[in-house]
Parts: C-alpha cells; sequence; structure tokens
C-alpha cells in the first residue's frame, strides 16, 4: 500500500486521529506531550500514530497535510492543526465540543 493512501485510510477509519511523535503514555516531544494533555482532558479515546515508528508517514504525511511540523490532529477528516492551535482552541474551550461531537459519531469504518 501507498504510503499516502495509508494515511488516507488511517484518517477515514478514525474520527480523533493523531499524529505524534512517541505514543500518548510516553510521548517523545515536548509538543506532542502538551497536545496529548489536552486531548486527554477532553475525556474522550483517539487513535494515534508514532511517526517515530513510521518513518514513510514522518516523511510523506507533511506533504499531504500541506502542514510541516507533528503533532497533527484529524478530526473527522480534517486537519485540525498542531501544538499551538490545539492548545489555543484547548484554553479557549472549543476543542472539547468538538472532540466530544467527534467521538459520539459513529465511526465511518464500522
Amino acid at each position: 500500500m501507498e504510503t499516502v493512501d495509508k494515511i488516507k485510510e488511517q484518517i477515514s477509519e478514525n474520527s480523533i486521529l493523531l499524529y505524534m511523535k512517541g505514543s500518548p503514555k510516553l510521548p517523545s516531544c515536548g509538543f506532542s506531550a502538551q497536545t496529548v494533555q489536552a486531548l486527554m482532558q477532553c475525556g474522550e479515546q483517539f487513535a494515534y500514530v508514532d511517526i517515530l515508528q513510521n518513518p514513510d508517514i514522518r516523511a510523506e504525511l507533511p506533504k499531504y497535510a500541506n502542514w510541516p511540523t507533528f503533532p497533527q490532529l484529524w478530526v473527522n477528516g480534517e486537519l485540525i492543526g498542531g501544538c499551538d492551535i490545539v492548545m489555543e482552541m484547548f484554553q479557549q474551550g472549543e476543542l472539547q465540543p468538538l472532540i466530544k461531537e467527534a467521538a459520539d459519531k459513529p465511526d465511518s469504518a464500522e
């Protein structure tokens, strides 16, 4: 499977998906750690892809998303943004309803 197809599949199968360095339990960079904390405080489950374990995705996703950095939060197939945007949305109370609404939707994979 082509890397871009794999990315598209991951995004379509997960209503809340975080591309990050490391894992939610063991983030490998401060920006990923902050983003995970904000997501966890929303209280919903989310999927993640460790780009350090997936160098093909790490190389292709910035081109596909037209977004150069990680982490990248995708909700309902749309790129929300990176750490700064996620943190700002969280502090303004915009992230929580977005995450809750996405979590309440049935997954497209079902």
